[in-house]
């Protein structure tokens, strides 16, 4: 097979700028448990990340991880196995409470969705997408890299529904609107300038119920379905349409549903659970079990 052509990359050495030399930088370091493929992308644009003693700060970046010592915060990720791997892969379902920060990596040292699990391996552990600090609801945490890859990347659709709590009284009108879909700012990727607006509509949208309160005025209850997310989206079409969101709570992802778990406990996933996420996700063969 023919090597591809390298690729110009004034921020990546140009040892690391051959596709042929083996899979991607950020790919690798989610592989080893280090964070998801997104936060490893942020990582590397700060500038965090070393590849022999070199620091990369741009992508694409190809590297072999089983020979290359890749280097984050100066700390050496782990290496896979010569032989093929055999470890079994961790999958934890959280009831995130309010004011929880789902990224593992936190400087202003707030209480954290791993800090929520009493497990020596917790650690290894990262988000399958996130919930900001006011929201609350189904986090789910594993070291499988490649099923958090297809849970959260846009192009497998894997739908994510919430039970939002809004400020005035939402219509029919504005819940066509949710379908059809909103323009909003949409921000590059890590170490990219700029930004574009992209469309962002909701799968389903089901009101549940309204109240009038004298002291908080009109309140509605509904249920969203999102396929691909955005940052804070359910907060901000919401707010394109005038209502201001007061509690949002997330109660599934794909097929799995949170239940049986009040605010802030925690509990493996079933293996019937874990082989539905993976169906979702488009991979096939069965998980070990949990």
């Amino acid at each position: 097979m023919a090597k591809r052509k390298p690729i110009k990359n004034t921020g990546t050495p140009d040892e690391l700028r051959d596709a042929a030399r083996g899979v991607r930088l950020h790919k690798a370091m989610a592989d080893a448990g280090v964070a998801s493929r997104r936060d490893c992308e942020a990582l590397i644009a700060q500038g965090r990340v070393r590849v022999n003693g070199q620091t990369v700060t741009q992508m694409p970046a190809w590297v072999d991880p089983k020979d290359d010592r890749i280097t984050v915060d100066g700390e050496p990720i782990k290496r896979p196995s010569k032989k093929k791997s055999t470890a079994a892969k961790t999958y934890i379902m959280v009831n995130k409470p309010g004011r929880v920060i789902s990224t593992n990596d936190d400087p202003q040292g707030r209480k954290r969705v791993i800090d929520l699990v009493d497990l020596p391996i917790a650690a290894r552990l990262y988000p399958v997408g996130r919930l900001d600090a006011e929201s609350t609801g189904l986090i789910l945490l594993t070291n499988d890299g490649e099923l958090t890859h297809r849970l959260t990347h846009p192009s497998y659709e894997v739908s994510k529904r919430y039970h939002v709590t809004v400020q005035g009284r939402l219509t029919g009108d504005d819940a066509e609107k949710l379908r059809k879909g909103l323009y909003l700012a949409h921000r590059g990727k890590p170490g990219q300038a700029g930004a574009n607006v992209k469309r962002a509509a909701a799968a389903e949208v089901k009101l549940l119920g309204q109240e009038t309160d004298r002291t908080r005025g009109d309140r509605t209850a509904m249920s969203i379905t999102l396929r691909e997310g955005q940052n804070r989206e359910v907060r901000r079409i919401l707010s394109r349409l005038g209502h201001k969101v007061r509690k949002l709570h997330r109660v599934a992802i794909g097929p799995v549903k949170l239940k049986g778990l009040a605010l802030g406990e925690w509990r493996m996933l079933t293996a019937t659970e874990v082989n539905m996420l993976r169906k979702a996700a488009g991979l096939k063969r069965p998980a070990r079990k949990p």
